[in-house]
């Protein structure tokens, strides 16, 4: 469990971004034009479903085709690692972080060009603009959260099984709060010497934009961390096990204890050894 502990870290900063989704996305929603046709108006939030949505898509098509077709190659049954395939998930953030970045400099371009600065004044420019980040969000969440859970449980020692767990459920908290707290800082400390600020309760006048390239860089950096700790893990998944699952899945004929025995301690001779 201990070992663990630095992976954990490393996930604090995913589960950062995630929560702006939940949040400043949104926020976002609300300063935009949401009808849709004359009678139609999206709810702020509605864009959220568009996360679950394309992770459900790209669940299916990771487990579909992805998985098979590397695992000729990789020799996995998984496909990919885990930690691959969580490492995956942190480039994706950074590009989600990047594209709202840019939209939003678009929401406050068509602002200015529209003299729109009021709380409470919508800026002529559909709530669509956001779709990407959150659609992204979703295929980002298929790679992170996916690996996430499966990597705290699958590594945990018997017995420990839901502690292992409860680092994913602490992963999303942690998360949360370094949201909150990041954005407090950010705002303060941008407001010193008689700054406007970045963050303001008037979404119009603020520098979100700034906001998320600072989050672009800090997943950027906090992938680096990621790699050198993945770098230093080692599985304590009993490989013996995952090679007779594959020679079973590639050799149906192989029905037999004996003969996945046969074909899996010819290639891990000192593995069975050990273990």
């Amino acid at each position: 469990m201990l070992k663990m502990l630095p992976v954990l870290i490393a996930t604090f900063i995913p589960s950062t971004m995630l929560a702006q989704s939940q949040t400043l996305f949104i926020k976002q929603g609300t300063t935009l034009n949401r009808h849709i046709g004359p009678h139609f108006k999206i709810p702020p939030a509605g864009l959220a479903a568009f996360i679950t949505i394309f992770m459900l898509v790209s669940l299916f098509l990771y487990d579909r085709y992805f998985v098979p077709a590397v695992r000729r190659y990789t020799h996995n049954p998984r496909g990919i690692t885990l930690l691959q395939r969580l490492g995956t998930g942190l480039v994706l953030h950074t590009i989600i972080m990047v594209i709202a970045c840019l939209a939003d400099r678009k929401r406050l371009s068509v602002a200015r060009e529209n003299n729109v600065f009021g709380k409470q004044d919508i800026v002529p420019l559909t709530i669509f603009i956001l779709l990407p980040q959150f659609a992204l969000m979703g295929v980002a969440d298929s790679f992170v959260e996916t690996a996430k859970i499966e990597f705290f449980y699958d590594q945990a020692p018997e017995g420990m099984k839901s502690l292992g767990t409860s680092y994913f459920t602490s992963s999303l908290g942690i998360g949360n709060f370094l949201s909150s707290f990041l954005l407090k800082t950010v705002a303060n400390v941008t407001k010193r010497h008689g700054r406007k600020g970045w963050i303001l309760d008037n979404l119009n006048v603020s520098r979100l934009d700034y906001f998320y390239a600072f989050l672009a860089i800090l997943s950027f950096l906090n992938f680096f961390f990621f790699l050198f700790v993945a770098k230093k893990f080692v599985y304590n998944v009993d490989v013996t096990e995952s090679k007779r699952g594959f020679a079973l899945e590639t050799s149906p004929e192989m029905t037999s204890t004996k003969d996945i025995n046969e074909a899996t301690e010819g290639s891990y001779p000192e593995l069975i050894k050990c273990t």
